[in-house]
Formats: C-alpha cells, structure tokens, sequence
C-alpha cells in the first residue's frame, strides 16, 4: 500500500511540475500549432525521402512539433498537436506522460504518428484519452541506408516517427505515452 502511495504521489508530482510551467493563458492557438505542424511534417518529408509517400497513404497523421521532456529522477513531458485527415485540422490533442528513474535534464523533440489503415484512425478518433501500448501500438519507423525509408516494407497500422533538433532519434519509445484531445 504505502509502495503504491508513493508512487502515486510521484507520479502526480511530476504532473504537476510538467503541467505547472506555462500559464493555461499562454497555450497555442489553433492556427499556432497548425503552422507549427505544418512546419514539421516540411521538415520531415525535405529531411527523409519516401516520407511525403507514406504520408500521401496515411488515413491521418497526427503531429506533435514541441514535446518538452524533462526530469530530475521524476520526469515527465508534455506537447501540443494537431491531427490531420485528408490535409485538414481534424482535432487539437495533447500529449503527457510521466516516468520515474534515472534521468536528469531536459531535451525537445517532435513526434509524428501516421495512420495507415482506416480502422487505426478510427480506433485512435473513438477513445478519449488514447494510451500507447495499450489502446494502439505504434511502430516507430527508423531511417535506411542513404538517409531514406522503405515506405514499401512499412506495413504496421500505425507508424511513428521521433526527431530532434537534428533530425531521426534512435532507440526510443513512445509506451506509455497518453493523447488526449484538447478543445480549441
């Protein structure tokens, strides 16, 4: 029970220190995390040829520009997005999660997340508060030979893909992770 307490308390501080940076005041608008996709999903098809195909496939592509992850032992990180279907805003969500171990610092990154089966989008569209890895496993996609990726070998129902500043990020995941949408 108290294992259980504890970890719930950590948890929820984490939360708090995560949710406690900007004023709700200072959330971006709508037409701030549109450009702000826009400018992703550029940045990943110019950077990552076969890209711009699997995205033409996609049934919706959600995207996360910023996702700021932090921690100090406990940690958690949280993002804006947009979701697109057939190239319009579909839905405002954000992402949240929290994680407790070994870590220290912070560091940005973007998260695009296509889906390309129709049943996946639904699947996704229907539960409030999707959770990854548990809702919907998700595929993160890494970059071949060339710089380039195989769109012909992609055949998961979701596909994710994960970048820094730099571009690609490795050996990552997305389990755990809590999308839920937002009302703009």
């Amino acid at each position: 029970m108290t294992l259980s307490r504890n970890a719930f308390f950590l948890a929820f501080f984490a939360v708090l220190v995560l949710l406690g940076g900007p004023a709700p005041g200072n959330a971006a608008s709508g037409p701030e995390i549109d450009r702000d996709v826009s400018v992703t999903l550029e940045r990943l098809y110019r950077q990552f040829p076969g890209t711009r195909e699997l995205g033409g496939r996609a049934f919706g592509i959600l995207v996360f520009p910023t996702i700021i992850k932090a921690g100090w032992g406990i940690g958690g990180e949280y993002g804006e997005g947009a979701l697109r279907v057939a190239g319009r805003t579909a839905g405002y969500y954000n992402t949240i999660a929290a994680s407790i171990g070994l870590q220290f610092g912070a560091q940005a990154r973007s998260v695009v997340i296509m889906f390309m089966t129709p049943e996946s989008l639904e699947g996704f569209r229907r539960v409030d508060g999707w959770k990854v890895g548990v809702d919907g496993s998700v595929a993160i996609i890494t970059v071949g030979a060339g710089g380039s990726i195989d769109t012909e070998k992609v055949s998961a129902p979701v596909v994710g893909f994960i970048l820094d500043p730099k571009g690609l990020m490795y050996n990552l995941t997305l389990e755990g992770t809590k999308i839920s949408r937002m009302h703009r």
